[in-house]
């Protein structure tokens, strides 16, 4: 694989500074976009000294440790699009994506890739890091889409369906999508780093399904639990 060079890789943000001079003259918030800009680099420079430390301790209580986190940061952002407290539907949402994620997650580093050591974090934390992702998108848009329609006046029963097909949409577009549209980053990293394209494409198989198979369970698991918490609502 190409080792970039700092100086290359500044280059990379010019396409970047051309969007916040667009966003400027616009007047539509550059202070927003610089500090997510920053927050990004910040971010990534941290998590690149963390995961260097922890493939080189190799232990599996640290592993477990950061999946925890991971578990619980994605199950804290999902719920940011209900206007109901998020300590009121955490719980729902931490069961629903360790039923749907973590279950997902056993199984393709455990039945399908069989890693060894069990918790290998080479493998086991950036997969994590996607189904973790996946599952907290589904459930974002999910929680919106049941509230909106629950406050259009449709039954539980209705608006649980909408929402879990609307959550779908993204992962079912790039079902779709792969192979013609666009090369997923797992592939395109493994060829670029010199794998064959073949067995880039049997591992972006393998994060397809996974990413289909977790989002929808863990939509499906969260949809089912909240219906108590909106007892105000038509529920049929």
């Amino acid at each position: 694989m190409i080792n970039i060079p700092l100086e290359n890789l500044a280059i990379a943000f010019i396409p970047v500074l051309i969007v916040l001079v667009i966003v400027w003259r616009w007047n539509i918030g550059i202070k927003s976009s610089l500090y997510a800009i920053f927050r990004m680099i910040i971010q990534l420079l941290l998590i690149g000294y963390v995961l260097t430390y922890i493939f080189e301790t190799n232990s599996n209580y640290i592993v477990i440790a950061v999946l925890s986190i991971m578990l619980l940061s994605a199950s804290w952002i999902s719920l940011g699009t209900t206007s109901l407290p998020r300590r009121i539907l955490l719980v729902n949402a931490i069961n629903a994506i360790v039923i749907g994620g973590v279950t997902v997650l056993i199984i393709m580093t455990q039945a399908v890739l069989t890693i060894n050591p069990w918790y290998d974090p080479s493998y086991l934390i950036p997969l994590a890091g996607m189904i973790f992702a996946n599952c907290m998108n589904g459930i974002s848009l999910a929680a919106e889409r049941l509230e909106s329609e629950l406050n259009q006046g449709k039954s539980f029963k209705e608006a649980k369906v909408i929402a879990l097909k609307t959550s779908l949409i993204p992962i079912t577009n790039m079902l779709l999508a792969v192979g013609l549209v666009s090369l997923p980053g797992m592939m395109t990293g493994q060829i670029l780093s010199g794998v064959s394209p073949m067995i880039a494409v049997r591992y972006q198989i393998m994060v397809m399904c996974m990413f289909f198979g977790s989002t929808g369970i863990s939509v499906a698991v969260f949809l089912q639990s909240v219906r108590g918490h909106f007892n105000n609502k038509e529920i049929s």
